[in-house]
């Protein structure tokens, strides 16, 4: 692989990408300045705290979910249920429409998992107890072993074949202690194709041959060719399933639940005029216009508290909110009653 194929490759899809994700804290919130202080700041300098605040916006996860919360707790009981296992190993199932948080999920499994390995297991070097990676499309078995060559830092070249670089692999995790593999965009896997069917069989060897706890995560997996044929068999024998959805709004308990996420979010913004609260009397409308998908609903608050700093108001409005343009399939779902209240 080429420097410039690795620069190319999602920020997670190398063992130093993952590594600094680990590593990451939470982003801090900035200082809000005073009336007074915001006077006395130049023009420079009020560009760089306004670019500060949308920043922080910009980079906060998404708020924990029920869904992203039960994938977490039931991938950790996974992993200790796995612990020293060789056969009768069970792997996790993500399965669920986009925006639902399953990528979010598993990392933050990931991430969880690394933090207290490496909390427990101080100063052991060589250890990649983690690997992340994604189904690349139209995979085959060279190009499934190749994922996981480039996450462990391995060289790929063009005449290595599948079976030599798979055991080169399979060797390298058994050696660096990895207990966790994360296989996102699995849904990009045609167990239908003869190419799919070859990087099923690759990634079941990784399964067998690598003491791990596997997460696989997609969408919308019952829609796939994933459990087709005896391969898609053994999946559904392995696997334990955890679906996705988008927030449902037609219970006391599921508003509330929905209510919650909007009140967390609306108090990590950073606005000097905006009045908590105002969000969370606008639920009803906020489920609307997202549908309840809660990466709909990132874009849309955290968009529209950017654009209440950059025209100087410094609250989020309805204006604000209706200016956001959101995914399609938010936007085909959304019909407006009435305009808007500013």
């Amino acid at each position: 692989m080429t420097s410039p194929q690795l620069d190319a490759r999602h920020p997670l899809a190398t063992k130093e990408g993952w590594s600094l994700f680990v590593g990451q804290a939470n982003p801090e919130p900035p200082q809000l300045l005073s009336d007074n202080d915001l006077e006395r700041i130049d023009d420079l300098e009020r560009d760089l705290y306004n670019e500060a605040r949308q920043d922080y916006h910009s980079s906060l996860l998404l708020v924990a979910t029920p869904d992203i919360r039960k994938i977490i707790h039931t991938g950790q009981k996974l992993i200790v249920n796995n612990r020293g296992k060789q056969l009768g190993r069970r792997g996790l199932l993500i399965s669920g429409a986009s925006g639902t948080g399953k990528s979010t999920s598993i990392t933050q499994l990931g991430k969880r998992f690394q933090l207290d390995f490496e909390r427990r297991n101080p100063g052991i070097p060589d250890r990649i107890p983690v690997v992340y990676i994604l189904i690349p499309p139209d995979a085959d078995p060279k190009s499934m072993a190749g994922e996981m060559a480039v996450f462990l830092g391995l060289p790929v070249g063009r005449c290595d074949g599948p079976q030599s670089l798979a055991h080169a692999v399979a060797a390298v995790m058994r050696r660096a202690g990895t207990r966790l593999v994360l296989v996102d965009e699995i849904h990009r896997l045609d167990l239908s194709t003869k190419r799919g069917k070859g990087a099923s069989d690759q990634l079941k060897y990784f399964f067998d041959t690598v003491s791990a706890t596997f997460v696989y995560s997609g969408l919308d997996l019952e829609e796939t060719n994933l459990f087709s044929g005896v391969r898609g068999r053994q999946i559904a024998g392995r696997f334990i399933p955890v679906s996705t959805a988008a927030f449902s709004y037609n219970t006391i308990a599921t508003k509330n639940d929905w209510k919650k996420l909007v009140a967390t979010m609306e108090q990590s913004l950073r606005l000097h005029r905006h009045k908590v609260g105002t969000l969370l009397e606008w639920a009803s409308y906020l489920h609307a216009r997202t549908g309840g998908m809660i990466g709909s609903l990132d874009q849309l608050v955290y968009e529209a508290a950017n654009d209440a700093i950059s025209d100087g108001s410094e609250k989020v409005t309805k204006a604000h909110l209706e200016a956001v343009i959101l995914d399609i399939a938010a936007g085909n779902q959304y019909e407006p009653r009435r305009k808007p209240r500013q």
